[in-house]
């Protein structure tokens, strides 16, 4: 059953996460987020500024208290925080950069405790959606970066689908899907929240959301 709510407003999701302090789960595409890292596909959220970040985190998450995290900034405002020298751009977060004053100030939840950050920089080509999601964020606080960690819990894999999505918020103390507008979504029979009343259980549906059992679509 679903016991989250799932969004599909962008300022919604800009308020959840600087006025009320929520972690966010993002899904978006149908192809798999895979690689050794998350890419603002199947993501888990939060704001970079709050500095117990890690620690709420990492609960939610159930992995030890000090496991690091790692962000995703504008690529056009990386200069900004990180250490970048020749280094154009880190598309695929595959480097630990060192991070200037900056990101002391304005990010310690994803500084390291060598003075690193593993950052994933982003343009609007690359993944519109989650670019105007971070350029919001920016446009509210000054800040142009988002915490971002895969969508999975300890000892599970990445989310590959709407129904593993729903499952692991589920699971765990994440009260906020994001499924950008653009993006048609079904949601599975099994997830339903009134199984006989499918207008009931429904109701949270919106634009582009369709539910219930494959063959009823």
């Amino acid at each position: 059953m679903i016991i989250t709510s799932i969004t599909r407003d962008l300022d919604e999701v800009i308020d959840l996460l600087i006025s009320q302090e929520q972690i966010v789960g993002i899904f978006q595409g149908e192809e798999s987020e895979w690689g050794p890292r998350a890419l603002g596909n199947r993501s888990i959220l939060f704001d970079p500024r709050h500095p117990e970040a890690k620690q709420i985190v990492n609960a939610v998450k159930k992995r030890e208290e000090y496991r690091p995290f790692a962000g995703t900034v504008m690529l056009e405002h990386a200069e900004e925080y990180f250490e970048m020298l020749q280094l154009p751009e880190s598309p695929w977060m595959s480097f630990a950069i060192n991070v200037k004053e900056k990101a002391y100030e304005d990010i310690p939840s994803l500084v390291h405790a060598d003075g690193t950050c593993r950052i994933q920089t982003v343009t609007r080509e690359q993944n519109k959606n989650y670019y105007e999601l971070i350029e919001a964020f920016y446009e509210e606080t000054g800040i142009p970066i988002i915490f971002n960690t895969s969508f999975n819990i300890h000892g599970e894999s990445i989310v590959e689908n709407i129904y593993d999505a729903i499952n692991t918020i589920n699971n765990c103390e994440i009260n906020h899907l994001y499924v950008p507008e653009d993006q048609d979504i079904h949601i599975p029979y099994d997830c339903l929240r009134d199984k006989d009343n499918l207008d009931e259980g429904t109701a949270f549906l919106g634009t582009g959301m369709t539910a219930g059992r494959e063959e009823d679509n």
